[in-house]
């Protein structure tokens, strides 16, 4: 399967899982997340699956065989994620950790993919009788990997302590993404307007505003927007979907879902003149259990006592009894006038057991947005405004 069209297919993941996380946990809120971070982490799961596990993944992320998953892995971090020219406005970075029990040892098969394909960083750590240093590790690492951005990913909380103490394995991956439009907004004509929020109500905020031209495009009931960051060898952009009606985001998300190829198969490819385009400054942070959703959609077998994560481990005993028993996933974004930064981390723990005037877009109301890697089509962030003036 050719890496454009594999692609597409996580894509229709993405949309079904961003669908469900903001019918369930982000009901009413603000919502970014990190679908690439995501995928990775279930990419490492289903390696060191067999069997059960390893299938229900795969056909979760509509993947044909772990090599497949992994050679697209590879494909994107020399596409999308290539480090590119030394530059400050410009930056995407991804880090993979692995922490192991002291008295277990990793599988030499999973060892070598961890370090040479997934380039991560692997530690053996005291779970048992040193929980509070192990999530210090953890955090450093987050904090490190996402340029200070998120701090914690861990608390220490007695319910996360007592987690990370009946743990084997821990495995996580971040993801920080900084970057400046291509075009900068004017920072003298950002202006306060009204926000009008789902239940009819507004708020007033901040709205950056430019009038150039745009790469814009109407369809049937929404506009789609790009704005474009600077580039190296990549380009990324943001995307913003605005439904024509201001109550009219959960009708375009029941279509983007509905539609295979949606999100692939709307870019605003040209440039046009506009009237004026107008979108709220924003900045906030979403944090959920992702194995909840992950198991209201289906995927359960490897966050079941005997999840067999035989290939993880180099004592099949141990290996047959080890689960999934939760992930957490915590992400943050801020947009500017000058550009985005965002940061994601995802942390899972195995255990035992015509004529026409100019258009305007005016993102005054709910919206979706994504920050997506052109030239390969990969979805680093996904996530909904529903109120501009909700932040931490």
């Amino acid at each position: 399967m050719e890496l454009g069209r594999s692609i597409e297919k996580q894509n229709d993941f993405v949309v079904k899982l961003a669908k469900h996380v903001m019918a369930t946990v982000a009901k009413g809120s603000n919502l970014v997340f990190s679908p690439m971070s995501i995928n990775v982490l279930l990419s490492l799961i289903a390696a060191g699956s067999s069997s059960v596990s390893k299938e229900q993944i795969l056909s979760f992320l509509m993947s044909p065989s772990t090599d497949h998953l992994n050679a697209i892995l590879t494909r994107i971090v020399s596409v999308a994620l290539a480090n590119g020219s030394e530059r400050s406005d410009l930056c995407l970075s991804t880090a993979n950790g692995v922490w192991i029990d002291k008295s277990v040892s990793l599988k030499t098969s999973f060892k070598d993919l961890l370090e040479n394909s997934y380039k991560a960083t692997c530690s053996q750590v005291d779970f048992a009788t040193k929980p509070v240093k192990v999530i210090d590790e953890v955090n450093t690492w987050a904090k490190i990997h996402t340029n200070g951005l998120i701090k914690e990913i861990l608390s220490l909380s007695p319910d996360s302590i007592e987690t990370v103490r009946c743990s084997t394995l821990i495995l996580a991956n971040a993801v920080y993404f900084k970057g400046a439009w291509g075009e900068k907004f004017d920072a003298e004509l950002t202006k306060d307007n009204d926000f009008h929020l789902l239940d009819g109500t507004s708020v007033i905020v901040p709205f950056m505003n430019n009038y150039k031209e745009q790469y814009l495009r109407a369809y049937d009931g929404f506009q789609v927007l790009r704005l474009p960051y600077v580039e190296d060898q990549r380009q990324f952009s943001m995307y913003i979907y605005l439904p024509n009606d201001k109550d009219g985001l959960p009708t375009l998300l029941e279509k983007i879902a509905s539609q295979p190829g949606f999100l692939d198969n709307h870019i605003p490819n040209h440039q046009i003149e506009v009237g004026v385009i107008r979108i709220p400054k924003f900045k906030f942070s979403f944090e959920f259990k992702a194995s909840d959703v992950l198991k209201d959609m289906g995927l359960t077998s490897p966050f079941t006592s005997g999840g067999n994560l035989t290939e993880m481990v180099d004592s099949p005993t141990i290996g047959e009894d080890l689960y999934v028993s939760s992930i957490i996933h915590k992400a943050c974004i801020e947009v500017d006038e000058e550009g985005t930064e965002a940061a994601a981390v995802s942390v899972g723990f195995a255990m035992y057991m015509c004529l026409r005037q100019n258009p305007d877009f005016i993102a005054d109301h709910p919206f979706l947005f994504t920050v997506r890697e052109d030239r390969s089509g990969v979805i680093l962030f996904m996530g909904q405004v529903l109120d501009p003036s909700q932040h931490d």
